[in-house]
């Protein structure tokens, strides 16, 4: 069947509609990806510096709403930000919060506001965290129409916590941790190096994980008559020096002492300030070595304990558990090569 001609005239007559122009491509900023990271960190390192006064006031690094919440802020407000230029994954909002946290600990460190050795331990935590506020604001953003609304909560919580948490007491939790090592020398020449370590080198013991992250190493450690009784006086690098007061004394069979620091034990900058020996949050009580003879030599037990005094202590106490156990094994080594080569010499 033919089309009638009129039809066909007035279809060619007709105008022809342009075609939609297709839009052009957006072109990102360069490094797209991780402008939300770094905003987060920024946020997060300014809220820092807020939270710079001195230790039981408020404002405090060391209180909660700080440790919990303002890397919760920084993983919010990075998926916030990656939110407003198109739809994450629920795996970006776990993992890019690990990156924004990583960045603000890396400032902190930069603008030397934090010490190696807070920022070191620290880190787990924060990740946590920063992850915990990343998925509750991605959940935000799915769910709501209020995201801005909802980060701006997130900056706010901190600071409203931060005035009111140092009216409350932290809890002290008092730990300990031994060790064992069995050394191949009489139970007298262990004795002799327990009380008289001078002069040690930093390859004697540098292995230790607490040393590697920045605390001061030993120097030395010898035990001296006082008119108070014995007292073993240490000595660090950095020209840290503090007091080990013996308070029970068996030759050959048991030492115990408890520490004593003063007031210019750390000079400036020998620690960070957060993690004090004798402070606030953080204290040594004592340390006792067992000597027990076995064939062939002795066998050497240290027991340390301490106190934590935060509002985390659940996860302070794991940190320092894993740092002393390390600690009380690399002594006992020290001993160990002490004690062993000075019997060898002994003998030859």
């Amino acid at each position: 069947m033919q089309s009638d001609p009129e039809e066909s005239r007035l279809a060619e007559m007709a105008p022809v509609e342009p075609q939609e122009a297709q839009p052009e491509p957006v072109r990102g900023m360069p490094f797209g990806w991780f402008w939300p990271m770094a905003i987060g960190a920024a946020v997060a390192l300014v809220l820092r510096l807020f939270f710079s006064s001195a230790p039981g006031k408020p404002y405090s690094a060391m209180l909660a709403s700080f440790v919990y919440f303002v890397p919760a802020v920084c993983g919010a407000v990075t998926v916030y930000m990656a939110e407003r230029i198109e739809r994450r994954s629920w795996g970006y909002y776990i993992w890019a919060p690990w990156v924004a946290t990583s960045l603000f600990v890396g400032g902190t460190l930069l603008v030397f506001i934090e010490g190696l050795i807070c920022a070191i331990v620290i880190v787990p935590l924060f990740a946590t965290m920063g992850s915990v506020g990343g998925l509750a604001m991605g959940i935000v953003c799915r769910v709501t129409n209020w995201p801005k609304q909802a980060v701006y909560s997130f900056a706010m919580l901190p600071l409203v916590l931060g005035a009111i948490e140092p009216q409350l007491p932290n809890p002290d939790q008092f730990s300990s941790t031994s060790r064992t090592l069995f050394i191949a020398a009489p139970a007298e020449r262990v004795w002799h190096e327990l009380n008289a370590a001078s002069d040690i080198r930093p390859a004697e013991v540098g292995d230790a994980w607490a040393y590697r992250i920045g605390v001061p190493m030993p120097v030395s450690g010898v035990t001296v008559d006082t008119p108070e009784g014995r007292v073993r006086q240490v000595q660090w690098q950095k020209n840290v020096h503090f007091e080990e007061v013996i308070t029970e004394w068996q030759p050959n069979r048991l030492l115990k002492w408890r520490f004593r620091f003063s007031p210019d034990s750390f000079p400036a900058g020998a620690l960070d300030d957060h993690v004090m020996i004798g402070g606030q949050y953080f204290d040594l009580r004592d340390a006792t070595y067992t000597l027990t003879p076995r064939d062939g030599g002795t066998e050497l037990r240290v027991a340390v304990s301490w106190r934590l005094s935060t509002s985390f202590n659940w996860y302070a106490d794991r940190v320092m558990h894993l740092l002393l156990n390390d600690a009380s094994e690399n002594i006992l080594r020290f001993y160990k090569a002490r004690s062993e080569a000075a019997t060898a010499a002994a003998a030859g």
